[in-house]
């Protein structure tokens, strides 16, 4: 795998910049259209193209998962990583509303009062539901963004075996959005390191402040270049459970130290750094959080290999 983006991915992660620039950020995300569902946002993106891309000739979902860690790094609040991975590996077109994905019914899914189609899991078949409003009930969230529960009924079966592909396609997204959250709350803590002063140096210049950031920059850079490869790969389970865990035990990690070296600042809703590391905690708590990312890695890795 070539680490380095080509031209045209620069040019796609350029005009996306730029979009979201307007359309997303840490002053919008404060706002009712980024602590809702951006409706203003989520038409940008379908109209630019940025939706379509993994089928997309001269594309495909190494430049969608691009995408999605763009979106999840600007904190964009749509649903990214179901719209632009998960449904096109389905084959649900493009242009079709928010997508709700669910593993299981009792527990409370982002964005699920606003989403339009519901992708759900049931044995070996993932199933596709057009959702009406009787269906929601909305939960109160602590993180950020809205939750809710579904109970759609009058689906239809996406075929056997879809559920397999749904899974890997949903672990790859978790782990592109993991991996945006935390280069939004890393870079904000690294420019918090280099200016803040304690006994007149810059607590970035301490040794100890140093190793515990160095270690979090690697875990993920890791965490990155995962994701991307299982993207690249077509979203092996093995590929994709690896990425998932190793981007899931990295946020629990990296969330937690940005805190620690931010200081009181960071605890306050004042200061933005919240604004990702909320949203990190509730990604990574899909799919059954860390011990379930690692419980399918290792199932891909020594339960379904050939013997």
């Amino acid at each position: 795998m070539d680490f380095e983006p080509t031209t045209e991915q620069r040019g796609v992660l350029d005009a996306l910049t730029t979009l979201l620039a307007r359309h997303a950020g840490t002053a919008r995300a404060r706002t009712g259209a980024g602590q809702g569902y951006d409706a203003d946002l989520d038409r940008a993106l379908r109209e630019a193209g940025f939706l379509s891309l993994f089928g997309a000739e001269g594309a495909g979902p190494l430049e969608a998962e691009l995408v999605v860690e763009q979106v999840a790094r600007h904190l964009g609040s749509v649903t990214i990583g179901a719209n632009a991975l998960v449904g096109p590996a389905l084959g649900i077109e493009a242009d079709r509303g928010p997508i709700a994905l669910v593993a299981n019914p009792a527990v409370p899914i982002r964005y699920g009062a606003e989403a339009e189609i519901a992708l759900v899991v049931q044995g070996d078949e993932a199933w596709y539901y057009t959702l009406q409003p009787d269906v929601v009930t909305v939960v109160e969230s602590p993180y950020g963004v809205p939750l809710a529960r579904l109970a759609p009924r009058d689906g239809h079966s996406l075929g056997p075996g879809s559920s397999g592909r749904m899974l890997a396609w949903w672990r790859v997204a978790i782990a592109a959005e993991a991996v945006g959250l935390m280069s939004g709350a890393f870079a904000l803590t690294l420019t918090h390191v280099r200016g803040r002063k304690q006994n007149d140096r810059t607590i970035g210049s301490y040794q100890a402040v140093q190793h515990r950031l160095a270690e979090c920059e690697v875990l993920l850079d890791g965490s990155r270049w995962l994701a991307r490869q299982a993207a690249w790969l077509g979203a092996p389970e093995e590929e994709s459970a690896a990425a998932a865990a190793l981007a899931v035990a990295t946020a629990l990690r990296l969330n937690r130290e940005v805190h620690q070296v931010t200081g009181a600042i960071g605890l306050t809703r004042e200061y933005d750094l919240h604004l990702w590391t909320q949203r990190l905690r509730l990604v990574t708590l899909e799919l059954s959080g860390l011990l379930g990312q690692r419980r399918a890695l290792a199932q891909a890795r020594w339960v379904h290999q050939d013997v």
